[in-house]
């Protein structure tokens, strides 16, 4: 996944790779620790799990 460090938004792989310098990459999935995060996806910032609970559709569990 890639992250704007200017909005902390999602941004597509093309959108990275012509913004090297203010794009973040992360990698999410296999072999990350047991503590569970949750980002919403429309400003990229942390959420509680509540609200995490309540927005499915716009948030994003990650373990880190």
């Amino acid at each position: 996944m890639n992250r704007s460090a200017r909005s902390g938004r999602f941004v597509k792989q093309t959108t990275a790779e012509r913004e090297p310098r203010t794009t973040a990459t992360e990698h999410v999935g296999a072999g990350s620790g047991d503590h569970v995060v949750h980002r919403s996806t429309s400003t990229g910032r942390f959420v509680r799990s509540t609200t995490a609970e309540l927005h499915p559709a716009t948030t994003e569990t990650q373990r880190v």
